[in-house]
């Protein structure tokens, strides 16, 4: 009877890994519809409080809500069969389009018919600046942080900025805004189960140390751990969802590692627009061109391994910090670390933003078409993938 239970929840979560467009925010929306409304797995007062909880741990904020429902019922089985199902879908799609643009640079296909689709990705990623910043709090120490970490992240394009600036904007809020917290009552010890805390930073230390000393061994093994090492990393400090990595990504991968063209990067973004499920499924796009050296299974696996390490931090955080939220909600400094967690995770946004948009400056056609997608996003209530859909006909069809 419990296993019926359990493949009738996996069925339902494998529905939404088809139906959940729209990245996180819609994501949530769906979530509170078919799984609390309709299905009734969990309360609603439960349900916000999780979603609330996965907004101040790093991760894909929407996939770390279902897999906590899913502990919920089932226990970590459960929990880690969810995030399967979940990512499993969006996961194939991204590596055939990963493998089918390996292919095209393997035999130098032009990608030329993406050339309209490129600053519509610009306008986009501009557009997304937008709902993160209107969700920053309204303080002088908000807006502070939110510049200063979009400057930082722009002229220090390097990928360990990242998680510094987003541990430093927590750290000095929750100092910051400790005594300005309400005070709630607390009742008895907090109570600890440590092993996914240890496990999560004894992967992230022990994926760091051999992928260092592997960094000189030129072979496929070698980078994919390296790339292991680096999905693992960033996903253990991204705060705010998809829109935080793109940049993350974009610096690490395109400018500082130069694994991918940017033209390359921004191409796989968009076709991750058309993809249900999680936004993070966008890195196995980046993990299989980052293997195109190598055969078919090794870009396959370097898609398996980017996935593996961007979705297991996140997984592992929400699996520790579930079992004693309770008490650990009422404290003064979780709350208060929150206002510089988001300021800096839109100023990172931000400065993804402007790197893009300095590659436009010479090209007015361009310019044009990232200005009028970013219009067409704003004033609009369309799905971007529409009007990428459109970009990519005119560029079969523009001479």
């Amino acid at each position: 009877m419990k296993k019926l239970r359990y493949f009738i929840f996996l069925r339902d979560i494998l529905w939404l890994s088809f139906n959940a467009f729209g990245g996180p925010q819609a994501h949530i929306a769906l979530f509170l519809r078919f799984l609390v409304k309709e299905k009734r797995y969990i309360n609603e007062k439960d349900f916000l409080e999780l979603v609330a909880l996965c907004q101040i741990l790093p991760g894909p904020s929407s996939t770390q809500v279902l897999t906590s429902i899913g502990f919920r019922r089932g226990g970590a089985k459960l929990a880690y069969l969810t995030l399967l199902v979940w990512s499993l879908p969006a996961f194939v799609f991204m590596t055939s389009v990963g493998l089918l643009f390996s292919y095209f640079a393997q035999y130098n296909i032009s990608l030329s018919f993406m050339r309209f689709v490129l600053p519509v990705m610009v306008g986009l990623v501009i557009h997304s600046v937008i709902p993160l910043f209107q969700h920053i709090k309204d303080t002088k120490t908000s807006y502070f942080l939110f510049v200063a970490s979009a400057l930082l992240a722009f002229l220090f394009r390097s990928p360990y900025v990242f998680p510094l600036v987003m541990v430093f904007g927590g750290i000095w809020t929750g100092f910051k805004r400790f005594h300005e917290q309400e005070k709630e009552e607390k009742k008895g010890k907090l109570k600890i189960k440590w092993g996914n805390f240890v496990l999560f930073w004894g992967v992230l230390i022990f994926s760091a140390l051999l992928g260092y000393f592997l960094r000189d061994i030129s072979s496929q093994w070698s980078l994919l751990v390296r790339l292991f090492e680096n999905f693992y990393r960033n996903g253990s400090f991204i705060y705010g969802g998809g829109q935080v990595l793109i940049p993350v990504l974009l610096t690490e991968f395109v400018i500082f590692k130069k694994y991918l063209t940017q033209d390359e990067f921004l191409s796989g973004y968009s076709f991750a627009q058309f993809v249900p499920g999680p936004v993070f499924s966008f890195v196995a796009f980046v993990g299989v061109l980052s293997m195109r050296e190598y055969g078919l299974w090794e870009r396959i696996l370097g898609a398996f391994m980017a996935s593996a390490g961007v979705f297991l931090p996140g997984t592992f955080i929400i699996f520790f910090v579930i079992r004693f939220w309770e008490q650990l909600k009422k404290y003064r400094g979780v709350k208060a670390s929150l206002e510089g967690l988001q300021a800096c995770g839109a100023g990172l946004v931000l400065a993804g933003a402007m790197q893009l948009a300095v590659t436009l400056v010479n090209n007015y056609t361009d310019i044009g078409v990232a200005l009028l997608a970013f219009l067409f996003f704003v004033f609009t209530k369309y799905s971007p993938a529409w009007f990428i859909l459109g970009a990519l006909v005119l560029g079969f069809l523009a001479p």
